[in-house]
């Protein structure tokens, strides 16, 4: 019999995890746009490879409620604001203005809806959250080789986000010495995204969002490591919730009633 996720702890903290690009899915009415672009949609432009995984485990590891897409990132970005240029790929931004309008509706503005109530809700059960966003990057971008194996983003501005992802990379240095963690790499944690839109809504002692980038040699390259680095990235993320640290005083659970993650993917 399957025993089902296990239950959250009493002394974890209200998390939820979100994943923007876990799939390279073109709904039917928007396949013409790509047929010449298979390739491009199974790369690392239409998707994030493992990023889904990731923020499945995640969500199971800690009976979190998971908000996730599968929609190609190449219609419609959900990890940039509207306005931003690279919110859809060239032949999307050729439509119509009313199409493209479309598109927000049935895709964007509901997954950050859904995004934003599972935040929300998760601060109003523990008082406060930390929200982490799987994504996963190429080894390689425009002939440059990308010298980290997991990446944290977060704003150095917010005390939590800061005093997280140092303890999560002291974790991961303590347990894997031989991965190189780096912070604010390959990108930085201020920059557009989701967790951007959600800290100019929420004030820092209430929300924590960190975006988690795991390269993805180890996701492609075949056997058990990645795997076993997903189990890594959760053990060492429990072991950097667990200690005492500034800048985190309201990331524990205010009840210790079991909870079973909450999915969503669109």
């Amino acid at each position: 019999m399957n025993p089902g996720p296990p239950a959250r702890s009493p002394t974890d903290p209200g998390l939820v995890i979100t994943c923007e690009h876990g799939g390279n899915r073109i709904p039917r009415a928007y396949r013409p746009l790509f047929a010449d672009q298979l390739a491009v949609l199974d790369s690392h432009r239409g998707f994030d490879p493992g990023a889904l995984e990731m923020a499945e485990e995640l969500a199971l590891a800690f009976a979190a409620p998971l908000v996730a897409s599968t929609t190609s990132r190449l219609l419609v970005d959900l990890n940039r604001s509207i306005g931003n240029p690279a919110l859809h790929a060239a032949q999307v931004r050729r439509l119509s203005a009313e199409q493209r309008e479309d598109i927000l509706a049935r895709h964007y503005r509901p997954f950050r809806n859904r995004a934003e109530q599972a935040v929300r809700r998760t601060i109003a059960e523990n008082g406060a959250v930390l929200h982490l966003s799987s994504h996963s990057f190429t080894p390689e971008l425009d002939g440059k080789t990308r010298l980290a194996d997991i990446g944290l983003l977060y704003d150095p501005r917010r005390p939590g986000e800061c005093a997280l992802c140092r303890r999560w990379q002291a974790a991961l240095a303590s347990a894997a010495p031989h991965l190189s963690v780096r912070r604010n790499y390959p990108y930085a944690g201020k920059g557009d995204g989701l967790t951007r839109w959600l800290r100019q809504r929420l004030p820092p002692d209430i929300y924590v969002g960190v975006e988690l980038e795991v390269n993805q040699r180890h996701v492609l390259e075949a056997g058990p490591q990645w795997p076993a680095l997903r189990q890594l990235l959760v053990t060492t993320l429990r072991h950097a919730l667990s200690q005492p640290q500034a800048g985190l005083p309201a990331l524990r659970a205010a009840s210790n009633h079991s909870t079973t993650p909450r999915g969503s993917t669109p």
